[in-house]
């Protein structure tokens, strides 16, 4: 599936992890670790993507449990 055939709100699900994916580096976690942390709690994120939270919020909220 190409970038343009997904949906605007699964894009803007996509983006705002790898909003989070950037900020889990730069607070030290390497791309790969980054990107498994989202991954096994896609969930989770999805849940703070729907109730609203900012990017920064749920990289703070994951960061700080």
């Amino acid at each position: 599936m190409a970038k343009n055939d997904l949906d605007p709100e699964t894009q803007a699900l996509i983006d705002w992890c790898s909003e989070v994916e950037a900020l889990f580096v730069a607070a030290g976690a390497t791309l790969a670790e980054a990107r498994a942390h989202i991954e096994e709690q896609a969930e989770w994120f999805t849940d703070q993507f729907y109730e609203g939270l900012s990017p920064e919020e749920a990289a703070k909220a994951a960061l700080n449990d």
